[in-house]
């Protein structure tokens, strides 16, 4: 029985050319109490291999992560099946805003310690003892609200692109370094002041609302469905948009564009820009933000030393690989020292 990809992203790309049908760009979350969570993760390669779902999945004890691509025409069939598991029952599906049919090109279900990276250790609160929930409508009432701090709680290289009026976006490569910043930065917010949180689809803030709680803030909210169904919510009920420029995404389109702000800059000139893109040399595969000028000066690289790399022949350039560490900068995404024109935000905060 199969229960891994058989295909090359390159043979997958050419079907769904050749299929000619519209896709649908899919994420979700559930924190949930999961026994056995590899014979949970191929229950669900099986079932989703078969409807042609793509994407990539994480599993866990603590309940399940997703963004995924399934066919337009298979998706009732797909909710259909997520209703079927308890826990799944009616979860919120936040569909992308920009559709794109090659937003994923393999189906990569994996367990992992966590649904998502956060450094915790969750023994010592309760992840269920969560903040306040709020929609579109409220939220946009709490980011103008004096007695309210908005914290983006995102890494540096999302917030750069985009963020919410008023945030706070504090200038951190994990999700886990955000945590103590926005603690200290706050504490004596505490007991007052309104903390509300957003993150891209609400998985991160669902956590960090009950870790904040434990540490003693008594006002916690937390955007529900994150930027992606606020997105949603403000086009349909016609609200007024407090999010400026793009929201990056895990997958090929990188961002979605929810107001026509640019609100960065291009690290190699400074022009005005928010497309991230990763160097071409594949043994540094930076993610920075490169404008349509750089891109043809540059070669689609960060830096000259990059541009020298990959004029050489492709097997020099394996050459020079072996033997090294393949990272691509997950922990370093738009930090360089190459990267001449880039930001950091300030995040000191004071408190009245």
């Amino acid at each position: 029985m199969q229960l891994y990809n058989t295909l090359s992203a390159e043979e997958r790309e050419a079907l769904i050319e050749a299929a000619g049908k519209e896709r649908l760009t899919i994420s979700f979350y559930k924190y949930a109490h999961i026994g056995n969570p590899t014979l949970f993760r191929d229950y669900l390669f099986i079932h989703w291999n078969a409807l042609d779902v793509l994407g990539r999945i994480y599993v866990a004890k603590e309940g399940i992560n997703a963004q995924l691509s399934v066919p337009a025409e298979d998706f009732e069939r797909f909710k259909q099946h997520l209703d079927s598991i308890s826990f799944l029952e009616n979860v919120r599906l936040n569909i992308a805003i920009e559709q794109d049919n090659k937003s994923f090109l393999k189906l990569k279900i994996k367990v992992r310690h966590k649904i998502v990276a956060d450094g915790l250790e969750d023994g010592s609160f309760d992840v269920t003892d969560k903040g306040i929930h709020v929609g579109a409508e409220q939220f946009n009432a709490l980011v103008e609200d004096p007695d309210a701090i908005v914290v983006d709680m995102r890494n540096h290289y999302e917030s750069e692109i985009g963020h919410f009026e008023n945030a706070i976006t504090p200038d951190v490569d994990t999700f886990r370094d955000s945590l103590d910043i926005i603690e200290d930065q706050l504490k004596d917010a505490k007991e007052d002041k309104k903390l509300v949180m957003y993150c891209t689809g609400g998985i991160r803030c669902e956590k960090a609302s009950a870790y904040y709680r434990h540490k003693g803030f008594k006002q916690v909210y937390q955007l529900e469905g994150g930027i992606i169904e606020y997105t949603r919510q403000v086009r349909e009920k016609q609200l007024d948009n407090k999010f400026k420029g793009k929201n990056f995404v895990f997958d090929h389109r990188r961002a979605e564009r929810i107001s026509e702000d640019i609100i960065s800059n291009c690290h190699q000139c400074g022009d005005p820009c928010d497309s991230h893109t990763n160097c071409a040399n594949e043994g540094c595969h930076l993610l920075f933000i490169q404008c349509e000028k750089c891109a043809a000066k540059m070669n689609s690289c960060c830096s000259e030393a990059c541009m020298d790399v990959i004029a050489l022949p492709v097997e020099e350039q394996k050459k020079l690989r072996k033997g090294k560490a393949q990272s691509n900068l997950i922990f370093k995404k738009g930090r360089s020292e190459v990267l001449k024109y880039k930001k950091s935000p300030d995040v000191h905060v004071v408190v009245d």
